[in-house]
């Protein structure tokens, strides 16, 4: 999928992403950090993958090391629907809004700037937009 790099994302800010699941989707990925190396969010919503089903596991990692897994009962998301997802970023962690649910997860590793943002998987972007 799309790769965005020097986004700048500082605390305050926010990016919002908007496109569409695939209608036989098992699962897709959004990774949010400084490069690819260094993901302070892997945002992974599981419709039947990896043993999970509609659980969204989010994660991050340190060059080759992931971290503990973070798994969100709610699973706001539909086969060849549409989905509108937005991280807040914050100092210590990153909020995510859902429909009608938001979580955070913390920043393990401490970023001060978000600059990368990749998707891949079931899910088509249509629009990326921050402020």
């Amino acid at each position: 999928g799309p790769v965005c790099t020097n986004l700048g994302l500082k605390p305050g800010q926010r990016l919002t992403v908007k496109g569409q699941i695939a209608p036989n989707a098992k699962s897709f990925v959004m990774n949010l950090g400084k490069d690819p190396t260094l993901l302070g969010l892997h945002f992974n919503p599981r419709f039947d993958a990896h043993g999970d089903v509609n659980t969204i596991v989010c994660n991050s990692k340190k060059v080759e090391e992931w971290g503990a897994e973070h798994r969100e009962g709610v699973f706001p998301f539909q086969k060849g629907g549409t989905a509108e997802i937005t991280f807040s970023i914050n100092q210590n962690d990153v909020t995510v809004h859902l429909p009608g649910h938001q979580f955070t997860f913390p920043n393990r590793l401490n970023l001060s700037v978000f600059d990368y943002f990749d998707t891949q998987g079931d899910f088509t972007l249509q629009s990326l937009s921050w402020e």
